[in-house]
């Protein structure tokens, strides 16, 4: 009899992390889709609904960093500017 109540325990036990993991891995999957339901609205407020286009301050920013680098070189090439 004791054998039998531990198979009792333990395939109930057993069943009970089985729905409990079940249950997290939905939830997890409703959480990403949460995620990623607020990047798309977050994109749609800021208006960066074109991934090919950059903004209009990542171009400045750009064309910023290229100048340094062209000011960089000519140092090290010994160019006086």
């Amino acid at each position: 009899m004791s054998d039998m109540s531990t198979l009792i325990y333990a395939l109930t036990s057993l069943a009970g992390i089985a729905f409990t993991s079940v249950i997290g891995l939905v939830a997890f999957g409703k959480w990403i889709e949460l995620k990623r339901a607020e990047i798309d609205a977050l994109r749609m407020a800021t208006g960066h609904m074109d991934e090919g286009t950059p903004h209009a301050a990542n171009r400045i920013e750009l064309a910023d960093l290229k100048e340094r680098l062209r000011k960089l070189e000519a140092i090290a090439a010994g160019v006086d500017l």
